[in-house]
């Protein structure tokens, strides 16, 4: 019987964004599910929007025991998963992503970050929000062909309901969980791109160390989209 994999999108995507890691996966030895978080995709009306609403999603959606991987805001939805329930995750993988902002005032500043940019969002039409969300310094020198898969899924979003997300699971908005992170005793592979330079540090330094059964995977001349840039390595992983 195959097993399942769970799969949790980043902000601005949906679970269309795992179509080039699951046409990597052999279907005889996995099951993919790549559900669409609240305020995403076909589940953009769904509210309210906070972790504890996107974890009984998930944990309603998958079978008793799954492995789990998150890529950037899924990584950080992925482990309120794991913690809220370590009894029902074979393996965990983190991609690209954080278990978030210690320091009060530095959290602060990107909740007040954030704010600006649902606010923006919330006026804006899906093109404008993509042409801003994409033009970040944290995704330069994304590849041709990766942008264009990036920016259709992008367009499957209201920029109203990412607003909700931001203000709801936004990086400013949630508390972190690193002095949680030692309960987290499940097989953790914590994968991040080479070029990704702020999130390598966070997990070399922070997430590899915190989490007891955790090894890192660093992807050769990848960025910070690897479920778009380098699929196949997420898919060797899982």
């Amino acid at each position: 019987m195959p097993a399942t994999v769970v799969l949790l999108h980043g902000f601005a995507g949906t679970g269309r964004a795992w179509d080039p890691v699951i046409e990597r996966l052999e279907p005889e030895r996995y099951t993919a599910l790549a559900p669409d978080l609240r305020g995403h995709g076909s589940a953009r009306d769904a509210r309210p929007i906070d972790f504890d609403a996107v974890v009984a999603d998930v944990l309603a959606a998958a079978p008793p025991r799954f492995a789990l991987c998150g890529y950037s805001m899924g990584g950080r939805v992925a482990l309120h998963v794991a913690l809220a329930a370590p009894e029902r995750i074979e393996r965990l993988i983190l991609v690209a992503t954080t278990a978030g902002i210690v320091d009060d005032a530095e959290r602060a500043n990107r909740r007040a970050s954030d704010e600006e940019l649902a606010a923006f969002a919330e006026t804006a039409s899906i093109d404008e929000f993509a042409e801003r969300w994409t033009g970040q310094p944290l995704f330069a020198d994304t590849p041709p062909e990766a942008a264009r898969t990036w920016r259709a899924d992008l367009l499957r979003n209201d920029p109203r309901a990412l607003a909700a997300a931001l203000r709801g699971i936004g990086t400013g908005a949630m508390a972190p969980l690193w002095d949680r992170l030692s309960e987290l005793t499940m097989p953790t592979t914590v994968l991040v791109g080479e070029r990704d330079a702020k999130f390598l540090a966070i997990a070399r330094d922070r997430l590899v160390p915190a989490i007891p059964r955790a090894e890192l995977v660093v992807v050769p001349g990848a960025g910070h989209g690897l479920p778009r840039e380098a699929p196949e390595a997420i898919a060797a992983v899982i």
